[in-house]
């Protein structure tokens, strides 16, 4: 391992846990501050944290590992969420800012919907703060699987214990430092480190595509398509052999946008409702900037290995034998730590959440229902390194895949809560019990849809996404379980709405 790349990791380390510490000394001192920074982030800081924690390893690993792998078809998955991205800041994000503080100052996503259906306040609570809990833990392991392969492909020859070994390594490493600044800073330490790791990701996906294409040996845009072709003349297509049912399974990712909890929590974050525009453009123009270069990685590189006789065992390292083949070793290192950057960020923000909801939803529901705010920040630092440490478990397995693990995840929070979300937010006429019906229906239809393993061949012919049978099959259920049972007591107006009497 060349000293230079270790310059460039240190002060990337340093430079974190420098503002965790600088967090830690603002912003710390009471629950609202910690779980959400006191609703004081800026549109620049909402939306890169937003994007930084959506993107994750999957931004640096999975995504140009399945173009690698198959093609510019594969992009459909990033047209998919780049919609569902923009959606959820037009239809989420200014109402859940203002809802979630009119509602009570809500702290969390099972707290708001609780004092929006009081009469199903501990049902909605308990229950969607399991499905927080379960499929957080499975989504903070998609980003330590891919600390662990960034450590076993990059850093293995530092401390050499095998593949197996290093993967361990990798993973322990990984969880070490994130926590070392989400327990200490909080949501503010886990913002404003998402906002530097934005920056850091989208200079990363820039640089790369450009030097894998136009380096010496790279051979420009031209040969890059002639050699593409020869390895497949459909390569470079967006539609060849793309069914209607796969089509469907890739561009619905995008549905997933809508309940996602350590996404959509930055909403609540904002300073005020009239700053959403603005974060939503600064959001939007950083996602296309670096699914462009997402994509470029993945495509550029398969052209590269080919022309240059390169071995790519596991296509989802495709960026990091690049990094290490193309490039001085400080800025090695520093692209090193841009899959770092979409690593941590992801795993801060999931961790975080995953905390307030075993602090607001279990903790101050079950146990202390009085319990002060030094507490109360204190059980969330805990809870903090119990969900890490139940999934460095989950990540134990050195052939874990990250996309698969990360669509499991996000189909399972995108079925439970997007229905839920939209329609608690935009229908008066929802009920709790509704409301309880759509979370739990949208969890159990993506569980057995996975179990039953119809996401992988659905009656004899390809996999059916997940999320999809889960989304309709919760909105349905909201919205009939709603008609069924409402009643004037079901729920407390949206802002500035009469309740609409049963007709």
């Amino acid at each position: 391992m060349q000293i230079g790349i270790w310059i460039s990791l240190i002060l990337y380390f340093g430079l974190m846990l420098g503002i965790g510490f600088y967090a830690w000394r603002k912003s710390t001192s009471n629950s609202e501050e910690y779980m959400l920074g006191g609703r004081q982030l800026s549109p620049s800081v909402a939306a890169l944290s937003a994007g930084a924690s959506d993107m994750s390893g999957w931004l640096l690993l999975g995504l140009p590992g399945a173009l690698y792998a198959s093609g510019l078809v594969e992009a459909w998955i990033g047209i998919g969420l780049f919609v569902g991205a923009f959606l959820n800041w037009i239809i989420v994000a200014p109402r859940l800012r203002e809802q979630t503080e009119r509602y009570d100052n809500s702290l969390t996503i099972p707290e708001f919907l609780a004092k929006r259906f009081p009469t199903r306040a501990f049902a909605l609570r308990t229950v969607s703060a399991i499905v927080i809990v379960v499929f957080f833990a499975v989504y903070t392991a998609s980003g330590l699987v891919a600390g662990g392969k960034l450590y076993s492909s990059a850093f293995g020859d530092l401390i050499d214990l095998g593949n197996a070994g290093n993967y361990q390594i990798g993973i322990w490493l990984t969880l070490g430092i994130v926590l070392a600044y989400t327990v200490v800073g909080g949501f503010l330490a886990v913002s404003l480190t998402d906002f530097v790791q934005g920056c850091i990701m989208m200079l990363a996906l820039v640089i790369m595509p450009l030097v894998v294409l136009y380096s010496g040996q790279g051979g420009g845009f031209d040969q890059a398509g002639e050699t593409l072709a020869g390895v497949d003349p459909n390569f470079l297509s967006l539609t060849s052999g793309l069914t209607f049912v796969g089509f469907l399974s890739a561009v619905t990712w995008g549905l997933g946008y809508f309940g996602q909890p350590h996404i959509i929590v930055r909403f609540m974050a904002v300073r005020r409702v009239e700053d959403v525009p603005t974060a939503r453009n600064i959001g939007m123009s950083w996602m296309a900037i670096s699914l462009i270069g997402a994509i470029g990685v993945g495509v550029f590189g398969r052209a590269y290995a080919v022309r240059n006789g390169l071995d790519v065992q596991d296509s989802e390292t495709i960026f990091i034998v690049l990094a290490d083949l193309l490039f001085h070793p400080l800025i090695t290192g520093f692209l090193y730590a841009a899959l770092l950057a979409a690593i941590m960020s992801t795993i801060s923000s999931q961790l975080l959440v995953s905390s307030s909801s075993l602090t607001e939803d279990f903790y101050r529901l079950f146990f202390r229902r009085n319990a002060s705010d030094r507490e109360i920040v204190t059980v969330g630092r805990i809870a903090v390194l119990a969900v890490g440490l139940v999934a460095a478990f989950i990540a134990g397995n050195p052939d874990s895949e990250v996309l698969g693990l990360v669509a499991n995840a996000w189909a399972g929070f995108g079925a439970a809560f997007g229905p839920l979300i939209i329609l608690s937010l935009t229908w008066d006429r929802m009920s709790g019990t509704g409301a309880v019906a759509g979370l739990v229906t949208g969890a159990v239809v993506v569980g057995l849809w996975i179990a039953l393993g119809f996401n992988s061949s659905f009656l004899g012919g390809p996999g059916v996404y997940e999320i999809i049978p889960g989304f309709i099959a919760a909105f349905l259920a909201i919205i009939l379980v709603s008609l069924a049972t409402q009643s004037t007591n079901e729920f407390r107006p949206l802002p500035g709405r009469e309740p609409q009497a049963a007709e």
